[in-house]
């Protein structure tokens, strides 16, 4: 046989053994070879469909994506949105499905990310992995923490594998990139802050055009916390500009009754382990106007705290009013030893 037809060989072997990646497993005791090392030894098929422990070990993960054998396990799908958007750019797609050959495994992105701000920041990334319809088959966020001004970060964001008659993914875009200054980043929990004090905003509540969202502050330090009164609030746009034309109410009984947040401001005492929270209410209500859509508040326990920064994300339509209701001792909370507030001497 002659060397190009040797050649020619090899290429369309080399082909066939890709197109059925995801028919061996590892214990299959098939050999397969992967040309560009040229040393011509065995590649098992988990190298080419890797397992996810295999393929990422520890997840979520900020640092370069490397492969087992390090190269790319699969090829990046020519759908991939490589425009930057607000500093991330999407650099390859890994795509495990029919088409692949490559059943059972995770579906991923890698990025990188670059902090265009002047101070260190921590941001959450929302990802959209979408069909060859482009229809929405999965969304992902993933957060990566203290980012220097001006650096560059990778990562790799995984969403779970193909389910029953889901589509495959065949694209991934930037749906929504957030960021906070890392001195006023929140936190429920982990090491406490410097102020003595976790500050985070929860998941919140909307039914019927009428939001509402708690404010949590929980008392880590050693000493004890004393509040009596609101929260203070500012609020950002998404270029974390002040948002003027909006009304901070105290109390939210001018947003609806029924909220908790109309019995007025009351002496609050917390030991470490014990929380307070407050509630803030808003209705995205659409009229005549500009409708407001700000994610971020921050926000000071008393006037002597330091801020921490919540993104809620605010779409007051074009209501105007923000309704904040007084700090009261969550008597629901349980902290890192165990039992509620109710329960403790």
């Amino acid at each position: 046989m002659s060397t190009a037809s040797r050649t020619a060989l090899a290429v369309l072997t080399a082909a066939l053994l890709l197109a059925a990646c995801g028919s061996e497993n590892a214990s299959s005791g098939g050999e397969r070879r992967e040309g560009g090392d040229g040393d011509g030894g065995p590649v098992r098929a988990e190298a080419l469909c890797p397992s996810p422990s295999a393929r990422y070990g520890s997840l979520p993960s900020v640092e370069p994506s490397v492969r087992p054998s390090g190269t790319p396990t699969a090829l990046p799908l020519p759908s991939v949105d490589g425009v930057a958007a607000d500093g991330v750019k999407i650099t390859a797609l890994y795509a495990w499905g029919a088409k692949s050959g490559c059943a059972g495994v995770d579906n991923s992105a890698d990025f990188e990310i670059t902090n265009q701000q002047t101070e260190t920041a921590t941001y959450t990334l929302t990802f959209g992995f979408l069909s060859a319809s482009g229809g929405a088959v999965d969304n992902a966020e993933q957060t990566v923490e203290a980012i220097g001004p001006g650096r560059t970060v990778k990562g790799t964001v995984v969403v779970g594998e193909r389910v029953g008659n889901a589509p495959e993914v065949t694209g991934v875009k930037v749906i929504k990139v957030r960021s906070v200054p890392q001195a006023e980043a929140s936190s429920a929990s982990g090491a406490c802050p410097e102020s003595g004090m976790h500050l985070y905003a929860d998941e919140g509540d909307a039914a019927m055009g009428l939001r509402a969202v708690g404010l949590h502050l929980v008392n880590c330090g050693t000493r004890p916390i004393r509040l009596n009164g609101y929260p203070k609030l500012t609020i950002q746009d998404e270029d974390h500009r002040p948002v003027d034309g909006v009304r901070i109410l105290q109390g939210t009984d001018q947003i609806s009754t029924g909220l908790g947040g109309d019995s007025g401001p009351r002496p609050v005492v917390l030991r470490r382990g014990e929380a307070a929270v407050a509630g803030l209410a808003w209705r995205n209500t659409t009229q005549a106007g500009e409708p407001v859509n700000a994610p971020y508040v921050r926000v000071w326990a008393d006037p002597a705290a330091d801020p921490v920064m919540v993104v809620p994300e605010l779409d007051i339509g074009t209501t105007g009013k923000l309704g904040v209701g007084p700090w009261r001792k969550d008597e629901t909370h349980r902290d890192s030893v165990g039992g509620t507030a109710a329960e403790r001497p």
